[in-house]
């Protein structure tokens, strides 16, 4: 398996553990997340199931660098959650800027290396199948 897999199952790893908060400690969530704002229960689990979602990706497509369709939803899974916690920080003003920096390390990394290693990894396939 190359970098990038060993990556994404790494960034899975760490996304199971808002999963695991999302569903049965949301106060934890709320320090480490959104840490200006209250959250609901509802809220946790509502975050754990998107987040669970995203850990599948990133699992499914670590062990499968060279599907096109599959590798496309999982960065655009990052480009969203990057998006997602912009919008929390600037406009709704609901998480400390150190866990914007926080989360931004690991959804800007997996996006500047999806991007980076794309057409490399596209390129590979499609002359595998020629």
């Amino acid at each position: 398996m190359r970098a990038l897999g060993w990556w994404l199952i790494f960034v899975g790893l760490l996304r199971l553990s808002s999963v695991w908060f999302g569903f049965f400690d949301i106060r934890y969530l709320r320090l480490a997340v959104f840490s200006r704002t209250t959250m609901t229960e509802v809220h946790g689990r509502t975050f754990g199931t998107w987040t669970l979602l995203t850990c599948t990706l990133c699992f499914l497509c670590a062990r499968n660098l060279e599907d096109q369709p599959l590798y496309v939803a999982t960065l655009i899974s990052f480009v969203y959650a990057f998006g997602h916690f912009l919008t929390e920080y600037f406009i709704y003003e609901t998480m400390a800027l150190k866990n914007l920096l926080t989360v931004s390390i690991f959804a800007g990394t997996s996006v500047i290396w999806m991007l980076l290693e794309f057409n490399k990894t596209h390129s590979q396939s499609t002359k595998k199948q020629t």
